[in-house]
């Protein structure tokens, strides 16, 4: 069993759902605080001294997104202020994905490797992009608590709902379905095609939405903000 209560403890103090139903991060606060950025330290380091590989499947699953998490915030605080994660760069690539950050049994590992190598090919399951945040406000909102394996497909729905209903997920523009661009960059993860990405959504929707979705019959185009995922 891992603990991810010292995660969940950080996450109370500086991360909050706000009315517009985004959560954001207090990323000034949490860098001017050493006891916090210490705290982050030694929890992504108890990470990455397990072996994910003895834990269960939903346990592995919360580890890698529970890490992917961790270590995103750890890598904006490095580098905070700034106004986009895209201005952390890999080099001349924007963004910090394909750097190096962190060590698992052995194995150095980028953002990109544990997203898209290790939990996209793993658990082929699109509820994957509801559970990492990448620090933008146009992505499916940081979880409020750690992920467990114990509870995770419940978690998981949750977060696709709230994603889903909310205008960063899918809205109508007058007729025209607006969706996530997330929607068009992971269209395998989703069904290829206009028609299996709006069924993804109607599982999820809420009424009226779900109404007008079942009525759709293509998606007309997508959105997404790179802006940082902080508190005003």
């Amino acid at each position: 069993m891992v603990d991810h209560a010292r995660f969940d403890t950080l996450l109370a103090r500086r991360a909050r759902n706000s009315r517009d139903g985004v959560v954001r991060v207090d990323y000034a606060g949490w860098k001017a605080s050493a006891a916090d950025r210490a705290a982050l330290t030694a929890y992504i380091a108890s990470l990455t001294r397990l072996n994910p590989l003895t834990l269960t499947r939903p346990e592995q699953f919360a580890f890698w997104a529970n890490l992917y998490n961790a270590v995103t915030i750890d890598v904006v605080l490095d580098a905070f202020p700034v106004r986009s994660i895209r201005d952390i760069r890999s080099g001349l690539i924007p963004g910090p994905w394909k750097r190096k950050v962190a060590s698992v049994d052995g194995v150095e590992l980028s953002l990109d490797d544990m997203e898209h190598n290790i939990l996209r090919k793993g658990w082929t399951d699109p509820r994957v992009h509801y559970a990492v945040n990448c620090a933008a406000f146009g992505c499916p909102n940081l979880p409020l608590r750690a992920l467990r394996g114990a509870t995770l497909g419940p978690s998981l729905d949750v977060a696709a709902r709230a994603f889903v209903n909310h205008s960063r997920g899918a809205r109508f523009d007058g007729n025209a379905l607006v969706v996530s661009s997330i929607y068009e960059w992971f269209a395998e993860d989703f069904g290829r095609s206009d028609a299996r990405v709006i069924a993804h959504l109607v599982r999820y929707a809420d009424a009226p939405l779900r109404t007008r979705l079942q009525a759709a019959t293509r998606i007309d185009r997508n959105v997404y903000d790179w802006t940082l995922n902080a508190t005003r």
